[in-house]
């Protein structure tokens, strides 16, 4: 067999290989706990914490209300994140720009389906981070399904044409995480002022209280 054919078969195979979901992270929205993700995400990522950080403050955010799309894209350097967000859980993944976006919420979406199905009675009552840990097997199953985008499961759900995400939306992670920065400063720029309002209103009403105390005792003396 041709050497070249083969050398050409092997780069495409590597290049598929890369296409692939990177980190899995399962959080509540209403107060950002983290409740499961995948034990071996990032350990192929360069700067693996710094895009965990990056999960954690979107997760504030979505805490804070700073984004009310249920459904999202949003690019971080050579990645993108994905999430859904279901029964006040967001459901994240991060990977490959080249991974079909398609792909990925598909996958987020079967996360999604079994998380309910096997911990939908004890999520609102958890307490403390990553206590469904144990999710993590079925992370890594299902994980398996959806890396390699050639398989004819894929193609097939790829070309599912009842499932679309055209219309999911597509953001920069510092336009999305610097619009919580912002709006945490008006809101901290707000309470001082308000905090400030009130000093000063006081001051204006001691002052008062003295200027009409010393009238009345001028008034007296008269």
């Amino acid at each position: 067999m041709d050497l070249g054919f083969l050398y050409m078969v092997q780069l495409f195979c590597i290049s598929e290989e890369v296409k692939m979901v990177k980190m899995t992270m399962i959080a509540r929205v209403t107060d950002g706990l983290p409740l499961a993700e995948g034990l071996d995400d990032g350990r192929d990522v360069k700067d693996a914490e710094m895009y965990k950080q990056q999960v954690k403050a979107l997760f504030k955010n979505l805490a804070s209300g700073h984004n009310d799309a249920s459904r999202m894209s949003v690019e971080t350097g050579p990645y993108v994140f994905h999430y859904i967000i279901e029964g006040r859980i967001c459901y994240l993944t991060m990977c490959d720009r080249s991974y079909p976006k398609k792909l990925a919420f598909q996958y987020l979406e079967d996360l999604k389906n079994e998380f309910e199905r096997v911990n939908g009675a004890q999520i609102e009552t958890a307490a403390r981070p990553y206590a469904f840990i144990k999710f993590d097997t079925f992370i890594q199953k299902t994980k398996k399904l959806y890396q390699d985008t050639r398989t004819q499961r894929n193609i097939a759900k790829l070309n599912d044409e009842l499932y679309e995400v055209h219309q999911i939306m597509t953001r920069n992670v510092q336009e999305v995480l610097g619009v919580g920065e912002k709006l945490d400063q008006v809101s901290q720029m707000s309470s001082r002022l308000t905090s400030e309002s009130r000093i000063y209103a006081d001051k204006a009403r001691d002052l008062n209280r003295q200027i009409e105390l010393d009238y009345r005792i001028a008034c007296c003396k008269a």
